[in-house]
């Protein structure tokens, strides 16, 4: 882990951001996310996975749902998905 991440995994939960924001689940890169639904990890700057579905960052409000496979919610469905398993997930509209 470079020091940079390791030094912000270490804050805790991030500041409030100065604009209008929303969690968004599902699109934070390895070890960049803001923090994580329950039980997932133990928050800023930890998640193990590219994409990790419980896992969110701060967006500006309004932009989540704009995101390919964000949501504004935890991906509840694949928050079991980790640590090498295979699922599937079907989505019916």
């Amino acid at each position: 882990m470079s020091p940079r991440i390791a030094a912000f995994a270490q804050a805790g939960p991030p500041p409030s951001p100065t604009f209008t924001a929303e969690k968004c689940y599902g699109i934070a890169k390895t070890g960049a996310n803001d923090c994580a639904s329950t039980g997932n990890n133990s928050c800023a700057g930890t998640s193990r996975l590219d994409a990790d579905p419980a896992s969110w960052v701060y967006v500006p409000a309004g932009y989540c749902e704009r995101i390919v496979r964000a949501r504004s919610a935890p991906h509840t469905a694949l928050a079991n998905c980790r640590n090498g398993q295979t699922c599937i997930l079907l989505t019916i509209s």
